[in-house]
């Protein structure tokens, strides 16, 4: 086997990507039930994630390209670090820790991973992982963690009766697998109609719809002009895309973040209270957030009338052969939250019809492309097309599935998890929507220069999903689609501060 493999177009956009103001790393924080075995622990990471060879590889640029190398020096001990917080240590001292290490580059000589256990003064752990971008996106990420954790805490140390997903998934050599490397970057430039394409149109049905027309009647000439003109109107919308609204959380990065999260939300509400109203969880979720963000710009004096905030939000383009695999597979889409808009039915509405509009768009799949083509340019270039996306958004946003049962690393539970992708350019916020074991949490990392205290954010968004809550509990249902009929007694009684159930 070479000790050396080309790192893909896609990959290399993101190893160039770093800049002191924002890192390209993968941030994630899990908080356990009590405190972990950490010799245990490493074991446990050394038997199971080292499966993968990406994760024992130094990327490294020269002359002839972007190469994943072999660490010939590979120690585990320089991944897995261990960690004391002095006393009394607990969710705001945590939360300053993890701002620290997302503003700590990872050693570029090494392996660009590091596992971080962080005890604490009430006899729990956390763990805080950074990745780099480079080794794989967000969804890859969540399966390579989900294969170091067990069902039960019973569970044995080398994983073999959990089904081997990670040994399975890494036995297959990245250099053999296929669409590896830039084919599927130049899949998506030659042939608009590529199984990753497909996968961008898979995101809006009645596109999908359209693609199985044209495949089962090639001779439907008129419909393929219609998908390139559809191409041709992204390409335009993207180039032209005004600025979003000028407010307090977009400008300059700095080097220096902060991190908050929110406590749980019951994934079983938010989906009732979405099916009553006839909206989707991300609509729901994503309409509670812009209103929390409203909440927020407004307490501290800002005026609201009519903003929208853009927000990057990842896509995931894995066809069913890339599950398991690493690299980046994702395109995104921008999304515009309407902050402006101040009754919570209305906003959640609005939210709905603007995602609508983007599951019907090919923003991924052209962003995936322009991702390659930035990979595969000069570095002067690449920080153009990264100006071009980042200069008119205030926020990345993602949302993840993590596991819906209860989860052990190391014997330990996991109690909460969140993840953060990183934000390019000088994009000063990142926010995050992880379901874990039939709860939703709410995370926000920003640049300190933006926002100084991300938790006055985080701590909006129950209330926010109340008011929604409130509403459908307290309006008769053949009101609810009307958000001007609502307007009265109800939505006041919704809107007030520290209303709960």
């Amino acid at each position: 086997m070479s000790s050396r493999e080309k790192i893909s177009h896609v990959d290399t956009a993101w190893l160039r990507m770093d800049r002191p103001e924002n890192l390209m790393q993968i941030l994630g924080v899990m908080i356990f039930a009590g405190r972990i075995d950490a010799e245990r622990f490493r074991r446990t990471v050394a038997r199971r994630m080292l499966r993968y060879r990406r994760f024992q590889q130094i990327a490294l640029q020269g002359a002839d390209g972007a190469w994943w190398i072999d660490d010939s020096d590979f120690d585990i001990d320089a991944h897995v670090r261990h960690s004391c917080l002095p006393a009394p240590s607990g969710k705001n001292e945590l939360q300053k820790f993890v701002a620290e290490m997302a503003s700590t580059p990872l050693n570029p000589s090494r392996p660009r991973w590091e596992f971080n256990i962080v005890d604490l003064a009430d006899s729990r752990s956390a763990l805080v992982v950074r990745i780099h971008h480079a080794i794989a996106d967000g969804i890859a990420l969540i399966g390579v963690i989900d294969s170091l954790t067990d069902a039960a805490a019973s569970a044995p140390e080398d994983g073999e009766r959990r089904g081997g997903g990670a040994e399975r998934h890494a036995s297959r050599d990245e250099h053999d697998r296929p669409g590896n490397d830039d084919d599927a970057f130049w899949r998506v430039i030659l042939e608009p109609l590529s199984e990753v394409a497909l996968a961008s149109i898979r995101v809006g049905g009645h596109l999908w719809a359209q693609y199985l027309g044209l495949r089962n009647d090639p001779a439907s000439v008129r419909s393929y002009a219609r998908v390139a003109s559809a191409i041709a109107s992204e390409i335009g919308k993207l180039a032209l895309m005004d600025d979003d609204s000028r407010t307090r959380l977009k400008g300059k990065a700095g080097t220096v973040k902060r991190v908050a999260w929110s406590e749980p939300v019951q994934l079983a509400e938010i989906k009732v209270v979405g099916k009553v109203l006839g909206c989707s969880l991300n609509d729901t979720l994503l309409a509670s957030i812009a209103g929390a963000l409203r909440s927020y710009l407004v307490e501290c004096g800002d005026d609201v009338d009519g903003v929208d905030i853009r927000a990057m939000v990842p896509v995931n383009l894995r066809g069913p052969d890339d599950v398991g695999e690493l690299g980046n597979r994702f395109g995104l889409v921008a999304l515009e939250l309407p902050v402006g808009i101040e009754n919570p039915l209305a906003r959640l509405y609005e939210t709905r019809a603007r995602m609508a509009e983007l599951k019907g768009s090919y923003q991924a799949m052209l962003t995936f492309s322009l991702l390659g083509f930035a990979g595969m340019a000069p570095k002067l270039v690449e920080d153009q097309i990264l100006s071009l996306l980042t200069s008119k958004t205030t926020a990345v946003m993602t949302n993840v599935p993590g596991p819906q049962q209860p989860r052990y690393f190391a014997g330990s539970l996991i109690e909460q998890e969140m993840v953060w992708v990183p934000q390019a350019g000088d994009i000063g916020m990142g926010v995050s929507i992880l379901s874990y074991n039939g709860r939703v949490q709410f995370g926000l990392i920003t640049d300190r220069n933006r926002v100084d205290d991300p938790e006055r954010i985080v701590s909006r968004f129950a209330a926010e999903f109340e008011k929604l809550l409130w509403l459908v509990l307290l309006e008769p249902s053949d009101r609810l689609a009307n958000p001007e009929v609502v307007e009265g007694d109800l939505i006041r009684l919704a809107v007030q501060p520290g209303a709960s159930r």
